[in-house]
């Protein structure tokens, strides 16, 4: 028996000299107690000691311009006609990233399957895979509302699949939302449910990775008459599903303006023109690492790291680097003759004198850079 936590019990005549109301919680009842029990004390400090101080102390917090984006927000953005930016995140670096440019949504998406661990499609991603990139992605973006991608095979054979997989995302994942890909009955469906669960819900239409099997592989979608019309209509039956967003990719321009046109929830296009309510772009497309033909690219980190990765290899060839700026540790005179004896005793002549050699190379380099520096 927890006694701390059953204190109530052990002292039940308290609760009527008090003339506390009969639902009164055991913390307000051993806080009131701890007036006049010492016992009362240890216990209200043990029940309250796994509680963060500024929960105990602090009270709640008023919103702040750095705390987490919510659906309110953004439904406040689309209103008003204000672009909603979303880019993907596969890592804690490329999070913090995010977190710091004031990004709204981070979508941790199934493009990691290609752009991360180098496969030919998404499809090849699982969902355990999944959940370590959300994890990562959750401790570096604070700010931006967290949506996770329902890898390939983890929500079409049933609702109850597609629920229990959502629900995992959020809470195993650390994630706000879920998106998934299609625009079939099924998905429609399984939209829906996850919806009628308490998540959130992106939807994608267009180009859908996912169905390169029956789409003949990475082809924009809604170039004729019936497939731009099927863009649309999929777009609102995901809409009445009660997905709060779309995802268009890859479409025609006057597909996705007449999809924004027609629905009351913000579309967000890849590839699909400027007409929507707002943008996604790949972390990696974005910053150049990766090459993509169509993907707007606003640097090109990859000649950055191309030069730099170079540089380094061409330095260590040549036994400038390590230089001593990039050796700080050092040892006093004392210690590193104590340290040629050691090495001596146990028989490790050749060691020793290598170290020897090395103590008095790097005395010499560094002489110049602290003459330099007393100037």
């Amino acid at each position: 028996m927890d006694w701390c936590c059953n204190l109530p019990l052990l002292y039940p005549n308290f609760i009527y000299s008090f003339r506390l109301p009969l639902r009164t919680s055991r913390m307000a009842f051993l806080t009131k107690l701890s007036k006049i029990s010492p016992l009362a004390r240890v216990c209200l400090s043990r029940c309250m000691s796994h509680v963060p101080e500024n929960t105990v102390y602090g009270g709640p917090t008023p919103q702040t311009a750095d705390r987490r984006v919510t659906l309110n927000q953004l439904k406040q953005k689309y209103k008003k006609g204000e672009p909603i930016t979303v880019v993907t995140a596969d890592d804690y670096p490329s999070a913090v990233h995010l977190d710091i440019a004031g990004i709204d949504i981070c979508l941790v998406g199934d493009s990691a399957s290609m752009v991360v661990h180098g496969h030919d499609t998404t499809l090849l991603i699982s969902l355990e895979e999944m959940l370590v990139h959300c994890r990562a992605v959750a401790r570096g973006a604070k700010r931006p509302l967290l949506v996770g991608d329902l890898p390939f095979g983890t929500y079409e054979t049933s609702t109850s699949q597609a629920v229990d997989t959502a629900v995992k995302v959020l809470r195993e994942g650390g994630m706000d939302a879920i998106k998934l890909e299609g625009g079939s009955p099924s998905r429609i469906t399984a939209a829906k449910a996850i919806v009628e669960a308490g998540i959130a819900v992106i939807g994608h239409v267009g180009l859908t990775p996912q169905a390169i099997s029956v789409l003949g592989g990475f082809r924009p979608q809604g170039k004729n008459v019936s497939s731009a019309i099927k863009v649309v209509e999929t777009a609102m039956a995901l809409q009445e599903a009660g997905c709060f967003s779309v995802v268009l990719e890859c479409v025609p321009a006057p597909v996705a303006a007449a999809a924004t046109s027609a629905l009351r929830i913000p579309t967000i296009g890849i590839g699909a023109g400027p007409f929507c309510s707002g943008q996604v772009l790949v972390y990696h497309d974005l910053l150049g690492m990766l090459q993509h033909p169509h993907h707007a690219k606003y640097a090109c980190v990859r000649d950055v790291i191309k030069k730099a990765l170079s540089e380094y290899k061409e330095e260590v060839n040549n036994g400038s680097f390590p230089g001593p700026s990039h050796t700080p540790y050092k040892m006093n005179p004392d210690d590193v003759n104590g340290f040629f004896k050691e090495l001596e005793k146990l028989g490790l002549n050749k060691a020793a004198s290598v170290a020897t050699a090395a103590a008095e190379k790097m005395n010499t380099a560094q002489r110049p850079d602290t003459e330099a520096s007393q100037k």
